[in-house]
């Protein structure tokens, strides 16, 4: 079952339907979170991507760190970082990213970046410095990289999920057949060949897709199919949810009763663990498949 949004006529904005109601961040935990983020001058994707979770994730004390700034090279259609060029990065980041996990008593860590394309080796060298020293400070703690497209960089990717992270997650976003609406400077079978590299490196592996954006349930069962074949274990499935109004527009919200066909059929096509619901994000109760 699929419902259309419904427009307000006065304001022009999609009206969410209760499923994708959630409640104001507050708790002292949330404060707590927040305080340390803004201390040690981080970025988290739950901000800067205006994740509908963040109440819910920084009150249970977790959040999804985002190193190498917080200006994307990319350009994606459906994201709301920032584009443009970025500042140099910072080389005491790796850190403060260990110490904050370590003051929060993280148990599983979730690390992410923007896009670095100007870089040679795209940031890899800060993403190992970063796994090695939350490592090093908090040898307990899992971790999961969620890691950008390389661009075919493969000697980068290498150095980015060498350092000894647990699981590495690279976001296929859409079908195929919405890629260049979507990811206009991504490939669909380059991310493939990402991920199928990262499991041949031994890792377990990740990937999420959005619903609402014109899909169908044949290209969405294709591209589990195509996920599986290249070494996929994990994957997450959420309702897209537009961030501005310069951003795409939602086709459809997604009803739950689909997400929950949509997370019977991946297990049937042998994924380990799939995250389905409509306010899933790539990084959303991250820790349950371990």
């Amino acid at each position: 079952m699929l419902e259309l949004p419904v427009v307000n006529k006065e304001s022009g904005r999609t009206k969410k339907p209760d499923w994708l109601r959630v409640k104001l961040p507050i708790g002292e935990q949330y404060k707590h979170v927040r305080k340390l983020v803004d201390d040690f001058k981080l970025h988290t994707i739950c901000q800067s991507g205006n994740c509908p979770n963040m109440g819910e994730c920084w009150g249970a004390g977790t959040a999804t760190f985002m190193i190498l700034g917080n200006v994307c090279t990319r350009s994606c259609s459906f994201c709301a970082v920032k584009t443009g060029r970025p500042p140099e990065y910072d080389i005491d980041e790796p850190a403060r990213v260990a110490k904050a996990i370590r003051l929060m008593e993280v148990k599983h860590a979730v690390i992410t970046s923007v896009n670095r394309d100007e870089l040679k080796d795209r940031g890899a060298q800060i993403w190992y410095q970063t796994v090695v020293q939350v490592k090093e400070t908090s040898p307990s703690t899992t971790i999961e990289t969620l890691i950008p497209d390389v661009k075919a960089n493969w000697e980068a990717l290498e150095r980015m999920i060498e350092g000894g992270q647990e699981v590495v997650s690279h976001n296929m976003e859409t079908v195929e057949e919405l890629y260049r609406k979507v990811r206009p400077q991504g490939k669909y079978h380059r991310s493939l060949e990402e991920i199928k590299r990262i499991k041949d490196y031994g890792k377990r592996t990740k990937s999420g897709i959005m619903v609402g954006l014109g899909e169908t349930d044949d290209q969405v069962f294709k591209i589990m199919d195509d996920l599986v074949e290249n070494g996929c274990d994990v994957l997450t499935i959420g309702q897209y949810l537009q961030p501005t109004r310069m951003h795409l527009a939602v086709e459809k919200f997604v009803h739950p009763d689909k997400f929950a066909e949509y997370k019977e059929v991946g297990l049937s096509k042998g994924f380990d663990f799939v995250e389905s619901g409509p306010l899933v994000r790539s990084s959303y109760h991250a820790e349950r498949h371990l």
